[in-house]
């Protein structure tokens, strides 16, 4: 095999490869612009159960166990904090933001 059938096959690899791609991302991907504007903000359970009417800090600590809620946990042991995320214990609840 000479280098020109080399380069062929490489080209015609590299084609195959980005119609594959093209297939497989129906959407674009999000802009840098649209990714700042998206602030992200953590509450922590108390901060959560004031936040909605009618919730407490220990259905927070539920939805959390659950996995049912997007959130971190700062720190290890019994100091560390659970931060959930506002807009997913929002959209979980059913609450408009």
């Amino acid at each position: 095999m000479n280098l020109t059938e080399k380069q062929q096959i490489i080209s015609q690899i590299v084609l195959l490869l980005e119609q594959l791609i093209e297939s497989q991302s129906p959407e674009p991907a999000p802009q840098s612009d649209q990714i700042e504007n998206q602030s992200l903000e953590m509450l922590t359970a108390k901060e959560c159960a004031a936040l909605v009417n009618g919730s407490s800090e220990h259905t927070v600590r539920q939805l959390v166990a659950q996995d049912k809620v997007a959130y971190v946990r700062a720190g290890s042991g019994v100091r560390g904090k659970i931060l959930v995320s506002k807009a997913a214990l929002l959209k979980y609840l059913g609450v408009a933001n």
